[in-house]
């Protein structure tokens, strides 16, 4: 297996993405420093010469599903130390059962981590306003078109910026806390899945779940820190709408 193949990176140049919640209707207004994303989510093959672990899904390019949150901040650490790479969470020595606020972050550190919401919906809409990189039969597996099952990587168009299944497929866990003092540890999903309907597969469309959460329509991809620099520079705040 070509190792290095599996998980191709791309940079992700700076800039300004505005995101909103339907529900509180809030929005909120980040700044980015450029960072690298992965090309393609991860996938099962990649996540068990990892791990040691297999994978719920079979076929080697089928991204990996049924990860929680904590099997991705593990993967991440995991995939760090196989390329020599200073990791990017601090995890308590016990971290079975422990809160997903009790990771640290090292934001100096080079390693492979989870894109922040505002990184992940930067580089999904790649440039373009509307809900959408393109048309959603050309870009997504959704349930429309995907035979209610998940789909190897790279089976639709590209996104401008070289970005495949940023949207449908699976939905992609990401950093944030979706809403601390509602949801508690509940994590932020992005993308949609290949069992959702068209609504869920835009680029501003916000999921949550438990860090522990694990079903067959989640995985997610990585990112890393350019120059030391944490992605998300600033955040303010946006009339709602």
């Amino acid at each position: 297996m070509d190792f290095k193949a599996c998980v191709e990176m791309t940079s992700v140049p700076p800039g300004r993405v505005t995101l909103s919640d339907r529900r509180t209707q809030r929005s909120w207004s980040v700044e980015l420093a450029p960072y690298e994303l992965a090309v393609f989510p991860v996938t099962r093959a990649l996540y068990g010469e990892v791990t040691g672990r297999a994978a719920a899904a079979e076929g080697d390019r089928l991204p990996v599903v049924c990860v929680s949150w904590w099997d991705a901040v593990r993967f991440c650490n995991a995939l760090s130390g196989r390329e020599g790479l200073a990791p990017a969470y601090h995890l308590p020595a016990d971290s079975e059962g422990v809160k997903g606020e009790d990771i640290e972050w090292d934001a100096s550190a080079d390693g492979y981590r989870l894109p922040t919401e505002a990184e992940w919906e930067h580089a999904c809409r790649a440039g373009t306003s509307g809900p959408r990189y393109g048309p959603l039969d050309e870009i997504a597996w959704y349930r429309g078109n995907s035979l209610e099952r998940v789909h190897d990587v790279g089976g639709k168009r590209p996104n401008a910026w070289g970005l495949y299944d940023m949207l449908g497929n699976v939905w992609d866990w990401c950093w944030d806390l979706y809403d601390p003092e509602v949801y508690g540890a509940y994590r932020v999903l992005r993308g949609g899945g290949w069992f959702d309907e068209h609504w869920s597969c835009r680029a501003s469309a916000r999921r949550r779940s438990h860090p522990t959460f694990q079903v067959d329509d989640v995985g997610f991809r990585v990112a890393r820190s350019l120059g030391g620099q944490i992605g998300a520079l600033r955040s303010e705040r946006v009339q709602g709408r």
